[in-house]
């Protein structure tokens, strides 16, 4: 089989594409894991290309066994940071915050405006009232053309 254990591969697809790896344990027909300068995955053959090197690796080796190898070799390795566990919240009673202001206040300033926009509106119409009133009482001058 092309894809035994240490053999040297470029990975062609994914966001490893382009790195060197080499074959850590063969698990079927169409899946190897590899490890290397690229992420230690589970990965398709046909995503990865064979080179002619073959490495002394035994079956499923260690991530520290793989970058010793590659070390030596004088290529990359793909060394993971561990990530550092942040402190869980604790529970407890938050600080307390200034009270908003009660939204009952701003309802009643509202119905205030109203108020007072329907009293503007009868005074006018009031106004308007009166002066059509007056303007009834007073006859208008119709001019009227001499008879000849």
């Amino acid at each position: 089989m092309v894809f035994s254990p240490g053999r040297m591969v470029v990975k062609l697809a994914g966001r490893d594409a382009g790195r060197k790896g080499v074959v850590v344990e063969v698990i079927d027909n169409n899946y190897v894991v590899i490890d290397g300068n690229v992420r230690r995955k589970k990965v398709n053959i046909k995503h990865l290309e064979a080179l002619h090197e073959v490495v002394e690796v035994k079956d499923k080796a260690s991530h520290s066994e793989i970058s010793k190898i590659f070390v030596k070799l004088g290529l990359p390795v793909w060394d993971t940071k561990p990530k550092t566990a942040a402190p869980k919240p604790t529970k407890g009673v938050k600080p307390a915050e200034e009270p908003a202001p009660p939204k009952k206040g701003k309802k009643s300033v509202k119905k205030e405006e109203v108020k007072e926009a329907q009293q503007a509106a009868v005074v006018e119409e009031s106004k308007v009232e009166a002066e059509a009133k007056v303007a009834e009482e007073k006859p208008t001058e119709i001019a009227q053309e001499p008879a000849e």
